[in-house]
């Protein structure tokens, strides 16, 4: 199976925004190893940079917006890979023309990546979490 772009630039953000915040390293430093992995395409690279990024510039608003929607959730306590997963999908339902797209992200598709990446690279847990608190956060934004 064949990844779109897009897919593959949500991963490396992910990636990204993890070794971020487990490393404490500048995202600078972090972009060459990142780079590695992303092989050939360096539009996928820029594309994981501008979504990194542009989560860390606004994580403090983004948590905000997830302490409203876990219900007895500290979002500290959130795993972290399920924090980073949903601090994504949160920039992109309230910023749903950030730079890095190719187009308007449409909810529905920043839910559905989300989920492909909670499969992915979560806990059995983590799909059906961060659906119901995605849900949410897509209807206090009226975005759904």
């Amino acid at each position: 199976m064949t990844l779109r772009r897009e897919t593959r630039a949500r991963a490396r953000a992910l990636q990204l925004l993890y070794a971020w915040e487990t490393t404490g390293h500048e995202l600078n430093s972090l972009i060459t190893g990142i780079a590695r992995l992303t092989g050939p395409e360096p539009t996928v690279l820029d594309q994981a940079e501008s979504l990194a990024r542009g989560v860390i510039a606004e994580r403090e608003r983004l948590d905000q917006l997830l302490a409203t929607a876990t219900d007895n959730w500290r979002v500290e306590r959130l795993g972290l890979v399920d924090r980073n997963i949903l601090r994504l999908a949160t920039f992109e339902l309230a910023n749903p023309e950030w730079r890095g797209a190719s187009d308007c992200v449409r909810p529905k598709t920043a839910i559905d990546e989300a989920l492909w990446l909670a499969h992915r690279f979560g806990t059995p847990q983590s799909p059906a979490f961060v659906n119901g608190v995605l849900d949410r956060i897509a209807r206090t934004l009226g975005r759904l």
